[in-house]
């Protein structure tokens, strides 16, 4: 890439500028920030789709966080520093970090339970600053996840709500899990955790007594542990339903939610028109489109239980 100077001097004077900085600017490699804690191998194929190809027209830093939210700032301040064109971030408090660092390079979100509610947009129509997304949970699905739960193991008595208070926005879905276990007559327990220790305390407390079962929301913290969860939850005999289907693929009982890699292609739709000039002001909040339901055979199996038919019929896939 040659720097403006450099370019006026080449061609003799600066009469030529006007002429070379619209090619130049046209042609140039447009650099993308993502802060994530998952994969990231959907946005990059979906922006593929789109013309935009890592390494040949864009240049993507690739930045992954766990459940440390100081480790959260640290890389959003990183990001920002670089000065990308745009930046894709995951879940409320990595886009609650970047917007604190700038509100001027604009941010695509995935993942965000309330934006409006956290202070990230004005409203979901039109979000009016630099941030802009998709969200992808309803205040319902904790609700739905206990009766899910609960039809899959109809021996419940005592469901836990794990998340990490740092990383979770447990608040939304905690109104329709409290909700639901009263309706079904089950004891609701609040398991608060921060650490893989943590994680194998509160599940193999839960497995002490006969009926305990194990509701995960979406957390990016939970995400990167979900492997210690899955454990745990299978040494204790601890019926678990998910949020993101890659936890149903590595061993967890059932997972029920957005189809994430349908909000990954539709993200990078907003990706593409912010940098072919368009303001993510302008782009309206979407909400999710389709849920995936994935049952685990192999773990039901187990587990002790029989899944039920009402189930099969209503799931996606099921891993046999």
């Amino acid at each position: 890439m040659i720097r403006r100077r450099e370019f006026i001097t080449l061609l003799g004077g600066a009469a030529a500028w006007p002429l070379a900085a619209r090619a130049q600017r046209a042609d140039r490699v447009r650099r993308i920030g993502v802060l994530m804690a998952g994969d990231e191998s959907a946005f990059i194929q979906a922006l593929a789709d789109l013309g935009w190809n890592d390494g040949r027209n864009v240049w993507i830093d690739l930045r992954r966080y766990g459940g440390d939210i100081n480790r959260i700032r640290a890389l959003a301040h990183e990001l920002v520093g670089l000065q990308p064109d745009i930046i894709l971030t995951t879940a409320t408090p990595p886009t609650v970090a970047l917007q604190r660092e700038t509100r001027a390079i604009p941010i695509v979100f995935v993942n965000v339970g309330d934006p409006v509610a956290s202070g990230l947009v004005a409203t979901l129509n039109r979000p009016s600053g630099n941030v802009t997304g998709f969200t992808n949970y309803e205040a319902s699905l904790g609700g739905k996840w206990l009766e899910l739960l609960s039809e899959i193991a109809p021996g419940l008595k005592r469901p836990a709500i794990m998340f990490n208070p740092d990383t979770a926005p447990v608040s939304t879905f905690m109104p329709s899990f409290q909700t639901a276990a009263r309706s079904l007559k089950v004891v609701p327990i609040i398991a608060p955790v921060h650490s893989d220790v943590e994680i194998e305390t509160a599940i193999t407390t839960l497995g002490r007594e006969p009926g305990g079962g194990l509701v995960v929301p979406p957390d990016g913290f939970m995400l990167v542990h979900r492997a210690s969860i899955i454990t745990a939850a299978a040494r204790n005999n601890a019926p678990a339903v998910y949020t993101f289907s890659e936890s149903a693929r590595d061993g967890g009982l059932l997972s029920y939610g957005p189809d994430v890699v349908d909000i990954f292609r539709r993200a990078a739709t907003y990706v593409d028109r912010i940098l072919r000039g368009e303001k993510p002001g302008d782009l309206p909040v979407q909400l999710p489109t389709k849920f995936e339901m994935i049952v685990n055979s192999k773990t039901a199996k187990a587990l002790g239980l029989a899944i039920p038919p009402s189930i099969l019929l209503r799931a996606d896939e099921v891993i046999e």
